[in-house]
């Protein structure tokens, strides 16, 4: 996806966008090789859904048309459960449709958009390295499916969206240039998935979402467990684990967790939906980031996007999105006419404000997980008490609600909420809460 989007962007800008894609196999065709999460539940949140349709106008309406689900906006299909107790929270105004469906879905589109334009020309090959001169890259070494050795192609610009395995830092060092520091948290995240056919017959629903904490004194870990109504009229259902809690690809043990660990939905759908396919499984052991801005000595030409600059905990989805707002930064650095003599400083510089709010919101609720034990931000009792409360407020007031939507769903960033305005406006909502909690109750 990230290194799609900004084969769009640049065909705004270059003469000619090759892309070098190692998977040769119709997209179509289900999850790629590349994508081992291909398979599992994703979101699509609306900033990605935005930058979609800036980049593909009509792209909303394409997907609807192919398929995809959009919820109904009074949530009469959707329930979200904490700890196991359904909340329900005001409506939040959309002004672009929420969209449902598969990975593979929504990358197969975005592939046939991308490869719509005259000047992008897609090979296949795996990326071997990069070509130097002095200190620009001028090009990068690839060797094409089916061939022994490798072939170099020149380019003004080199774009690494080779994913959270990239081995940029590798060529980098391996060429005398110092690697992208990196920052790790150990998340231990364990994923399963299954698809299913909908039938109103199990359940109405299209769209649940199921958090719980660790609960030490239940000897209960944390699980999160998501379903969507997704094109070709089915759902995906995703139960999760962390650590040693590991869901297995044996469709009866995806039952028994469903039904044992999850509200009832999911163990409806496991024992009475007819599963299509198989039981699909994904491990990821932590989140990171690969902090370019803090290089003091980068090569000009070169630039990363996507996973090969930050890979997130998938269960707050902001993976997708988070690549469709890199190519909204190179297109503003694009656009700044910057020399490609130079190394591409302002555009790094762009990246980390996304990079930041994203890893903001993942990692401090990855911070609860007891397997998880750093690095703490400054002032994180006084955070942690705040967004306790915040989240609380959300689920009784509108205003308060709508702004931390727009957070979790990537269209603000999380300094947003760090006012005092919010602030007052939390207390106050939490107050009165208190207070009609106390309230004697009259027959």
């Amino acid at each position: 996806m990230a290194g799609l989007l900004a084969a769009r962007v640049l065909s705004d800008h270059a003469e000619e966008v090759v892309v070098i894609e190692r998977d040769d196999a119709d997209v179509n065709a289900g999850a790629r090789p590349g994508v081992p999460q291909g398979g599992q539940v994703h979101a699509l949140l609306p900033a990605g859904a935005v930058q979609l349709e800036r980049w593909f106008p009509g792209f909303v309406a394409q997907a609807i048309e192919g398929g995809a689900v959009v919820p109904p906006e009074d949530g009469s299909r959707a329930q979200f459960f904490v700890n196991g107790d359904l909340r329900v929270a005001p409506p939040i105004e959309q002004h672009t449709p929420a969209l449902m469906s598969t990975r593979p879905f929504l990358e197969a589109l975005v592939r046939r958009r991308t490869l719509a334009a005259d000047n992008i020309r897609l090979v296949n090959g795996r990326a071997d390295g990069l070509v130097f001169d002095g200190g620009k890259v001028t090009g990068a070494s690839f060797v094409p499916n089916g061939a022994a050795a490798a072939v170099a192609a020149e380019a003004g610009l080199v774009v690494d969206a080779m994913g959270r395995s990239s081995r940029l830092g590798d060529w980098l060092e391996g060429n005398g240039w110092p690697r992208p520091p990196m920052r790790r948290m150990p998340i231990k995240l364990n994923y399963a998935s299954a698809m299913f056919e909908y039938d109103e017959r199990v359940s109405s629903l299209w769209s649940v979402v199921s958090q719980a904490g660790p609960d030490p004194d239940a000897g209960s870990p944390a699980r999160i467990g998501g379903l969507l109504r997704v094109e070709g009229d089915r759902w995906i259902m995703l139960v999760s684990g962390y650590d040693d809690d590991r869901p297995s690809r044996d469709a009866r043990d995806y039952a028994r967790r469903c039904r044992k660990d999850f509200p009832e939905v999911f163990g409806d759908i496991a024992e009475r939906a007819r599963m299509v396919g198989d039981v699909t499984t994904y491990h990821q052991a932590d989140s990171r980031r690969r902090d370019f801005h803090e290089v003091t000595r980068f090569p000009a030409g070169l630039i990363a996007a996507g996973d090969a600059i930050a890979s997130f905990n998938p269960v707050y989805g902001q993976g997708m999105t988070s690549a469709a707002l890199h190519a909204s930064c190179l297109s503003q650095w694009l656009r700044s006419n910057p020399s490609l003599r130079e190394p591409a400083t302002a555009y790094f510089d762009t990246i980390r404000v996304v990079v930041d709010a994203a890893w903001q919101i993942c990692t401090f609720a990855d911070l609860e997980l007891p397997h998880v034990n750093g690095p703490h931000p400054r002032g994180y009792r006084l955070l942690r008490w705040f967004s306790g409360q915040l989240f609380e407020a959300a689920m009784t007031d509108a205003i308060t609600n709508d702004r931390l939507a727009r957070v979790t769903t990537m269209l603000a960033h999380p300094n947003s909420l760090a006012n005092f305005r919010t602030l007052l406006r939390v207390l106050a909502v939490r107050l009165r809460s208190g207070l009609a909690s106390r309230r004697p109750r009259t027959r």
